[in-house]
């Protein structure tokens, strides 16, 4: 479904990224694991086009989109949910889920047919988050921090995605909402949505993952079956801790 050859990146005179190349079949969850500053938010940004690749390409289900814009991106189906989580604070919970699906507003309009399917969409969202659900009027700066990544999540949900990159969706949650969060991860899976995930919380991220890759320092370090990412020793010393246990534990 994505594949990305030697991907460079620069900022300014400093290369970021140096020739990463990775590659996500449909219906998987991968992960990709590494310290602060790997470039793993950057190789994301990159591939969604809001930051632009010195080097490399990017093909999304056989189509180049190297050069693509972000929306064009989002039409092919292919879309980021950024780091911190980037709702609209002042506008209630509904109006951000509209939001994210003003791709068929904007075909259909405010006719009853486009009414009704975003309708739908902001139905099924809400089965999947009860709380946004229950929260609807409510403005989306009020919500809790784990409120706000389900709300992040809903409203990228509204594009109907194909693909989902999801860029640090644990950061700065408590552990019981992380651990909601991630099933909801693996719930979107059962739905057919495909997800390229960057995450620090290594043990998280693996225990939901068929595949994850191990960057440091711009570079794909290691790749492999996340079962087997867990249990190597250099990643369990490095990103899961002493006392690594499985999340279900």
């Amino acid at each position: 479904m994505l594949r990305v050859r030697s991907f460079q990146v620069r900022h300014g005179a400093v290369e970021v990224l140096h020739g990463v190349s990775l590659h996500v079949d449909p219906g998987e969850i991968v992960t990709i694991v590494g310290a602060n500053g790997a470039g793993k938010s950057t190789l994301l940004n990159a591939i969604a086009g809001v930051v632009r690749p010195s080097g490399g390409a990017v093909s999304f289900e056989e189509k180049d989109l190297t050069a693509a814009e972000p929306h064009e991106l989002v039409e092919a189906g292919c879309l980021l949910v950024p780091e911190g989580r980037q709702i609209f604070p002042d506008l209630t919970v509904q109006d951000n889920l509209l939001l994210g699906g003003y791709r068929r507003l904007r075909r259909g309009g405010w006719t009853p047919r486009g009414r009704r399917g975003a309708a739908k969409d902001i139905s099924e969202v809400c089965g999947l988050f009860p709380v946004l659900g229950r929260r609807r009027g409510q403005r989306a700066g009020t919500l809790s921090g784990g409120e706000q990544q389900m709300l992040a999540l809903g409203r990228a949900l509204m594009g109907r995605p194909r693909l989902l990159m999801l860029d640090e969706p644990s950061i700065g949650l408590a552990p019981l909402v992380v651990r909601e969060i991630f099933a909801a991860i693996s719930g979107l899976r059962e739905r057919g949505v495909t997800i390229l995930l960057v995450e620090q919380n290594a043990r998280a991220a693996l225990a939901v993952s068929d595949r994850g890759y191990v960057m440091e320092t711009g570079r794909i370090m290691l790749e492999g079956a996340a079962p087997e990412l867990a249990a190597n020793h250099d990643v369990r010393r490095a990103y899961l801790g002493k006392e690594y246990r499985r999340i279900d534990d």
